[in-house]
């Protein structure tokens, strides 16, 4: 899901929007709006069953916000024994009737849940079906779930379900722990409409001064990824090729007064369809189709197989159609790791603006950077899903899980990280169904070979983001420059954000970037440069989320006054000795030995007031001791020479 936020948009009318403005924060702000709507919240029903099939039997007349017709479920038990079947269903909705084989059942429809009084007892195993019919006006909740409005005089109604809305509009298990292993979308309409639904189009049938339109997926999907909507709309097919041959088709619903801009545009889902296949997996649901329905809420929302959006400007495609991989495909497990769709999505756009629009893509990291910092606290791990506001924030949920992705892309490099990806798309236990954000870390370690708990403790679980401050001096005889970077950080919940940082130095015809391990506050470098720099750039690739850095000539310190200690010989071939102040003794002190890329190769504790320590290992060359007493500290630069 997607929410462009435009002065165009506060108007009565839908305007199509160019693609500039969307790059320039028309993006992710579906938390305003949910203000205007009620809450639902996650429901326990439906624990002891599995949803095999959904038939749904509707009658829509887009002039009238109401909905009638009914619902034919199949279910399977899980529990012990079954002798009732209870479905989310708001209470506005009127229940005509229950059937069960053909029979009638009892039925209760109270405090949103319809509970059937089965005529048997089921049992661990058994699969059974039933039909409700119901009529009514749906209340709006989340987005507005159930919308009827008009555009250029013609009235349209659609559906948008996510987080908690299917339960307005048609009975169901509201969960995210289940999904429908296929459907069928029958709704009958006046012939001046046409109705767009998830899979495929089966028929479009005559009936009267009406039409029937029959669509049918045998994908599984998520309750809150079921939809239709329904107007006049023009259609068009664009083809996307197949790597192993044929194409996927694009099937394209639009209001008849923007088809020409609207085909103009929607081409260049195309090449990101192609890009997605070559980074990822190839387009999930490829056996069925892909495809777009104009609709009248501001943005878009990536329903299976159909996603409804305001226009087509190349932005907002791309956004839902990567939903189709992240969200539809493999859907989050948990409102609280909603960031596994919409985190993803917002990436997946960012990377097509790299990778088929590359002038814009350091304007897209800008952008995420600003939105992300213009507040100094917050997690990507969403803490409050019983609010609307906070499962779709832009700012943690969108941008900063998408900041999360491209430095764990950093991080790992390309080749680990999209092969992560590609293992957990791939992994039998998550594809077609659900996942956690343990599920993605797991395959993110067992891929590329490195303990991610710090990364993810830092960026995910706790909040804010650092702010460095870099100091160099250069040393004209070796050319030698050091460094010493320091760092402050926006929020409590962590006090230094470990991260490898890419510094660019430039000079008389050389250009280079080297990469420091960072591990502490205060940490000193040095690199040989080829000659005299002119220029010093930290992060110049915008590879790690921070903000109000400082880069100022100066000269670390490297070998400032020992406050408590005495550290000879140096240089040294194998042995140093540390002298402590005596009222250091009796303390635990911590040793530590790094090379000049931050790269720890000693640490040892010690208590008396002197020690000697072997450096016969270590390869000749310089390299940082840090000595840490209690809050005493020191840092000293050290010269090993076999």
């Amino acid at each position: 899901m997607k929410r462009l936020f435009s002065i165009l948009l506060l108007t009565s009318c839908v305007t199509l929007v160019s693609a500039q403005d969307d790059i320039h924060e028309l993006a992710h702000r579906e938390s305003l709006s949910a203000q205007n709507f009620s809450n639902r919240v996650m429901t326990t029903t439906g624990s002891s069953y599995d949803i095999k099939y959904h038939r749904f039997n509707w009658y829509i007349d887009p002039a009238f916000k109401s909905i009638s017709g009914s619902v034919f479920t199949t279910f399977s038990v899980t529990g012990s024994t079954l002798s009732t079947v209870s479905f989310d269903l708001d209470s506005a909705l009127t229940v005509d009737s229950v059937i069960y084989n053909q029979s009638q059942l009892t039925f209760n429809h109270s405090l949103d849940v319809v509970t059937a009084n089965l005529l048997v007892q089921l049992v661990t195993g058994d699969v059974a079906s039933i039909e409700i019919y119901y009529h009514g006006n749906p209340s709006s909740s989340g987005f507005g779930s159930f919308n009827q409005t008009v555009h250029n005089g013609t009235s349209i109604l659609w559906t948008l379900s996510e987080p908690f809305g299917a339960s307005d509009w048609w009975p169901c298990k509201n969960s995210l722990t289940d999904k429908i292993d296929s459907i069928d979308v029958i709704v009958e309409t006046p012939s001046a409409y046409k109705v767009a639904s998830n899979g495929i189009l089966l028929s479009e049938t005559i009936s009267g001064a009406n039409t029937i339109f029959h669509w049918s997926s045998k994908y599984p999907i998520s309750t809150y990824l079921v939809a239709f909507a329904v107007t006049n709309y023009e259609r068009y097919s664009d083809y996307v090729p197949r790597a192993g041959g044929g194409f996927t088709q694009v099937l394209n619903y639009v209001y008849p007064e923007d088809t020409v801009t609207a085909k103009a545009l929607t081409p260049s889902i195309i090449n990101t369809i192609m890009l997605y296949d070559s980074l990822l997996i190839e387009y999930p649901f490829a056996d069925e189709k892909y495809g777009h329905a104009q609709f009248g809420w501001g943005g878009g929302m990536e329903h299976q197989t159909m996603s409804f959006v305001v226009n087509y400007n190349h932005p907002l495609l791309a956004h839902e159609c990567a939903h189709q991989w992240f969200g539809d495909y493999i859907t989050c497990g948990s409102w609280e790791d909603i960031w596994l769709n919409e985190g993803f999505a917002t990436y997946m756009e960012g990377i097509t603006e790299q990778y088929l629009f590359p002038t814009t893509w350091m304007t897209w990291k800008q952008n995420k950077i600003a939105n992300i910092t213009s507040q100094p606290s917050g997690s990507v791990k969403c803490t409050d899903t019983t609010n609307i506001s906070r499962i779709f924030s832009g700012r943690l949920t969108y941008n900063k899980g998408a900041y999360l992705l491209h430095m764990l892309r950093w991080k790992l490099g390309d080749a680990l990280f999209f092969q992560s990806l590609r293992n957990y798309l791939n992994d039998p236990q998550l594809k077609f169904g659900f996942a956690k954000t343990p599920d993605l870390i797991q395959h993110l370690q067992n891929t590329s070979g490195q303990n991610l708990s710090v990364f993810f403790n830092q960026w995910y679980y706790q909040q804010g983001f650092p702010s460095y401050q870099l100091i160099h001096s250069f040393d004209n005889l070796g050319n030698t420059v050091s460094l010493q970077i320091s760092q402050t950080t926006s929020d409590p919940s962590v006090s230094f954000f470990e991260m490898p940082l890419p510094v660019r130095f430039t000079g008389n015809g050389f250009d280079t970037t080297i990469t420091f391990n960072h591990t502490y506050s205060g940490q000193l470098f040095s690199a040989v440069l080829p000659a005299v720099y002119d220029s010093v750039f930290f992060d110049p690739e915008l590879w790690i989320l921070s903000a109000n850095n400082s880069v100022v000539t100066g000269i670390p310190a490297i070998n400032a006054s020992d406050p408590f200690a005495h550290i000879f010989p140096n240089p040294t071939r194998n042995e140093l000795t540390v002298e402590l102040n005596k009222t250091e003794n009796g303390l635990n002190k911590q040793l530590f030995i790094d090379d000049m890329s931050g790269k720890q190769f000693m640490h040892k504790t010690f208590s008396s007031d002197n020690t000697k320590i072997n450096v016969s290992a270590l390869p000749s060359g310089n390299y940082i001791l840090r000595i840490i007493s209690g809050e005493k500290s020191m840092i000293k630069q050290i010269f090993i020479q076999h």
